[in-house]
Order: structure tokens, then C-alpha cells, then sequence
């Protein structure tokens, strides 16, 4: 099957892993009307948090895999579901804007990939020099930003297993 694109395997990283404690950070939280900046810890005091680490906003693997978490319906979890980017809050608002659906999601904006640095999945991007970016991956992390579960990428494209997910969500 020609898919269009080539598929190649990434490094190994050494990636947080469940029992693992996430960074605390603060960036800009983006939704359809605006941003402000906000700490993940603001978010976990909440609720559990689902990050969804991805590529650039409007490139094929984040839209295709926030498409997927948008038809799945994961926003009815008791968890909130949150994008992580290098993509810029204006990028992001007119990612939202772009697709039905995506209205219903919040992102931080990492534009300089600090974070994906400190959850160990920061790639550099072929063809563009001094640019790095997440590699997909999905993080479950409870109230106290325990790590409940992790996926990371090792192929690009990669897509999560989303039952996996959804039952990692279903067991907080």
C-alpha cells in the first residue's frame, strides 16, 4: 500500500514513563477566543489531565490524531484533554478554527520545546536547523501530575492506541 508518505523509525528518547512525576511548567493555553498563560499544576487541580504532544498544528499526524480523540469522544471523560505544541497561540487559534470540533480543546503553546524537553520527547525537525519539536506522544497524569500512563512514538507517523487511552482514563 502507498500511503503517500514515507513511515521511519525515530531515536530511542528517554521519555517520562508511568509513576513518573510531569514537569510543572506554565505557557499559554489557547482556546478559540483567546490565551492566557497557565500552569499545568492549575489544570491537575482540577482534574486529571490528558497531554497530547504533536507535531506542528496543521501538519497531517496532529490533526489527524485530535480528529480521532474528537470523534472518540473523550471529552466526556472526567479528565481534560490537552494539546502540546511549538506551533505559536495564533497558529493554534486558527488550528482551532480550521476544524470542526477542535473548539472543544485547549493547547499550550511551547514554541521554544521546553517542555517536551523536560518530558523527553523534544525531536529535531528534518530540514529546518535549530528547530525541535515534540514527537507524538500521550500523557495520562492524575491530580498530583503522576504519570498513569505513557505512549511515545517510535515511527513517524505514529498514532496512539486509543483504547489504551481511554482505558487508562476509565481506570483514574
Amino acid at each position: 500500500m502507498n500511503l503517500g508518505f514515507e513511515v521511519s523509525e525515530l531515536p530511542a528518547v528517554d521519555a517520562l514513563g508511568k509513576g513518573d512525576t510531569a514537569p510543572g511548567f506554565t505557557r499559554p493555553l489557547v482556546n478559540d477566543e483567546f490565551w492566557e498563560d497557565v500552569a499545568l499544576s492549575d489544570l491537575t487541580a482540577d482534574s486529571p489531565v490528558v497531554l497530547v504532544f504533536h507535531q506542528m498544528a496543521g501538519d497531517f499526524p496532529p490533526t489527524y490524531i485530535l480528529q480521532e480523540i474528537r470523534d472518540q469522544e473523550w471529552t466526556d471523560w472526567d479528565a481534560e484533554v490537552v494539546g502540546v505544541s511549538i506551533s505559536s497561540p495564533y497558529e493554534l487559534k486558527g488550528f482551532i478554527r480550521e476544524w470542526r470540533g477542535f473548539e472543544q480543546f485547549r493547547f499550550f503553546s511551547d514554541p521554544s520545546a521546553e517542555v517536551a524537553e523536560a518530558f523527553g520527547i523534544a525531536d529535531d525537525v528534518a530540514g529546518m536547523t535549530g528547530i525541535r519539536e515534540p514527537r507524538p506522544a500521550v500523557y495520562v497524569l492524575d491530580e498530583d501530575r503522576v504519570v498513569q500512563y505513557a505512549w511515545v512514538a517510535s515511527e513517524n507517523p505514529d498514532f496512539p492506541p486509543y483504547s489504551d487511552v481511554e482505558a487508562a482514563v476509565q481506570d483514574l
